[in-house]
């Protein structure tokens, strides 16, 4: 799809500077644009380079001017670029209607444009909305509950009671509502214990691939409103997840524990259970969390500790090889001095 550079000014509601008629097909990097490409600066460097590339016209965030170039002044370039992108890009809508390879229980509630891939399975009570998408191979267990505008890609699975909230998306292989890991130890065996809770996805959630989240042993886990987890993720039983956080990859969430509101997970870190993260919380990549930890605070390490004490540590530990070779001189010349003192 191709628009003029005033029509992406209108939709941005920015301002055009230079030749609003000029036509633009695309979005690309500075390096790798072509004429009919737009492309982004947020600093003088990447600006530079933007108006020494083949682009057409380039998205600024402050008083940029060209005498190549049409500009486009929009308050934020980086937002304005994930606008222009689903300009350029619009999501693919499937039609609506049921695959005939599908299997449907006559209890089921499907909305009239809602589209339900081939080799789908929806159980008995599931009731999903309009312009919803269930890409194919879908399995929704019992009373699931699925908004509008989700998206399900394929080999997504629902467990029974698996509520899903409006405009979220869940990509490929991801488990919702899987077992929670719990047991107890009786004569010398472990027994299961029954996890018979749900999970509660709210609006504008993402979820990434071959991501599980486990339903509540009892009561529900929940991801709050606007969350974005990445793929490969582990969300235990019973955790809470707040509104608005950011769960990078790899990260694993033991059982009950909390976290507020617009939370920064790193890839590869591990929270411990029956923990509370508070509001605001950032956690550096492959943390170990052992602890509570306060709003607002960032973490790193392993075991994780503030910012600065594990910062501290990380340049103590680097000084260990030298303080070594120190002390074992030092040991020498204490020997030595033994050596010479009278008995």
């Amino acid at each position: 799809m191709t628009f003029t550079a005033a029509a992406i000014a209108e939709e941005l509601r920015g301002e055009v500077v230079g030749d609003g008629t000029v036509l633009l097909g695309g979005l690309a990097t500075a390096e790798r644009a072509r004429p009919g490409d737009l492309t982004f600066a947020e600093k003088d460097s990447y600006f530079a380079a933007a108006e020494a590339s083949a682009a057409s016209a380039i998205l600024v965030a402050g008083p940029y001017t060209s005498a190549t170039k049409v500009i486009i002044r929009i308050p934020n370039a980086r937002v304005a670029a994930a606008r222009v992108l689903a300009l350029f890009f619009p999501a693919d809508e499937p039609a609506p209607g049921i695959d005939a390879g599908a299997r449907v229980a006559p209890s089921a509630a499907i909305h009239a444009t809602a589209h339900i891939g081939p080799g789908c399975v929806i159980a008995a009570g599931v009731t999903i909305g309009a312009r919803s998408m269930l890409a194919g191979g879908n399995h929704i267990g019992c009373d699931c509950r699925i908004g509008d505008d989700a998206h399900l890609y394929p080999h997504v699975v629902l467990y029974p009671r698996t509520q899903i909230g409006h405009r979220v998306s869940i990509h490929a292989g991801t488990v919702v509502g899987s077992d929670g890991y719990g047991y107890v130890f009786d004569q010398g065996r472990h027994l299961k214990m029954p996890q018979v809770g749900n999970v509660i996805i709210g609006d504008d959630v993402e979820i990434g691939a071959n991501t599980a989240i486990d339903r509540g042993a009892l009561g529900s886990t929940v991801i709050g409103e606007g969350t974005k987890i990445d793929n490969l993720v582990h969300v235990a039983h019973n955790v809470i997840i707040g509104r608005h956080c950011l769960i990078m990859g790899q990260v694993g969430f033991a059982g009950s524990t909390q976290l507020g509101d617009y939370g920064v997970i790193a890839s590869q870190s591990g929270i411990a259970g029956h923990l509370k993260l508070g509001r605001q919380v950032t956690l550096g990549g492959k943390s170990g969390v052992m602890r509570d930890v306060p709003d607002g605070e960032t973490v790193l390490g392993f075991p994780a500790a503030p910012d600065k004490q594990a910062k501290r540590q990380w340049i103590a530990i680097q000084k260990l090889p030298e303080m070594i070779l120190r002390l074992r001189e030092l040991e020498k010349q204490v020997a030595a001095l033994s050596a010479q003192a009278p008995p």
